[in-house]
């Protein structure tokens, strides 16, 4: 760094300030000390800052499992925030096992991360006491109350849920069936609960309603429980867009057309929403801003003197493409 510093006829110290992002530097300076660095191949030592600083660089993202298009968006809005504010991300995804949870929060501390966001259903707040014992700052989703150390994301899904409801009554829908994402998951009982009870209120009896795994296979299993029903639905309600998928492709096998004889309804909006044949009609979570939003309120938090979290939210929005259609008579 003395190197460098010497190269761009600056002090170490406002090196230091330009490769960490840590205080306002003029762009002529910015630029005379990234020559200076690249012109010397410097990197920085981030075990030497660890041990001169106290502080890592890390923070943590957990998910649920990488292979989800749910997440990539998530990772890339988290990342994006922290890599702006010059620290770096360690990505863990738990696998929905018990095991691997554990592993991950012993894994988190060991790292001496910062902070970390959990955007994962299956971590809550009973299993994260040594991350907050170790001075780690956490944001959850959808999950509690803001405390010490606690901040929380709340993801307004009755908002989409009632947008769609709202959408299918005007196309003249009168039955409607539910694929549910699982029962053990939070996020999916929030949802399933959200629209029973918006179903309901506009008079509409919501049967059959099934659970099922965030698979594409999962969603195709349903369709058979819902073509053999005593009055088939005119639209179905899926937990996710991977549900919905699947739900289609079976549809289709089965000889019914979406959206002449059906209409599906998903939720996520992830980008083969968009790919599907037909486009699929979905309840839009800002997926990105979630992570970006995670990063912030992590970042914000630790700079406070005392460390208290604070609520965030986030709104859901119906995108209608060509998945729905007037009720078949």
């Amino acid at each position: 760094m003395k190197e460098v510093a010497k190269l761009a006829g600056v002090s170490p110290a406002t090196v230091s300030r330009v490769l960490n992002k840590t205080h306002y530097i003029s762009a002529e300076t910015e630029k005379c000390v990234l020559e200076a660095v690249k012109k010397l191949n410097y990197y920085k030592n981030v075990h030497a800052k660890r041990l001169a600083t106290g502080q890592s660089d890390l923070f943590g993202l957990v998910i649920s499992e990488i292979a989800n298009p749910y997440f990539p968006e998530i990772i890339r809005g988290f990342q994006a925030a922290a890599w702006d504010r010059g620290f770096d991300v360690l990505l863990c995804n738990t696998e929905y096992n018990p095991q691997r949870i554990q592993a991950v929060i012993r894994k988190l501390v060991q790292s001496d991360v910062r902070g970390v966001a959990i955007v994962t259903s299956s971590i809550d707040t009973s299993m994260t006491p040594d991350l907050i014992e170790a001075g780690i700052g956490v944001v959850f989703c959808n999950l509690c109350h803001p405390g010490k150390l606690v901040s929380n994301i709340t993801i307004d899904y009755q908002r989409g849920v009632l947008q769609a409801i709202e959408h299918v009554v005007s196309l003249g829908h009168h039955c409607a069936a539910v694929i549910a994402g699982p029962e053990t998951n939070r996020t999916a009982t929030n949802i399933r609960q959200a629209l029973l009870a918006g179903l309901k209120r506009r008079g509409i009896r919501p049967f059959p309603v099934i659970s099922s795994d965030y698979r594409i296979d999962a969603g195709a299993s349903a369709v058979s429980a819902i073509l053999s029903a005593p009055e088939p639905p005119t639209v179905v309600f899926c937990g996710s867009d991977l549900i919905a998928m699947g739900a289609m492709n079976a549809l289709e096998g089965a000889g019914v057309r979406i959206p002449e004889d059906l209409s599906i309804i998903g939720i996520d909006d992830i980008s083969f929403a968009f790919l599907a044949r037909p486009p699929l009609t979905t309840i839009s979570v800002p997926r990105e801003r979630l992570g970006m939003t995670a990063f912030q309120a992590l970042d914000k938090m630790l700079k406070l003197k005392r460390q208290n979290g604070a609520d965030y939210g986030l709104e859901t929005e119906l995108v209608v493409r060509k998945s729905t259609a007037r009720a078949k008579r």
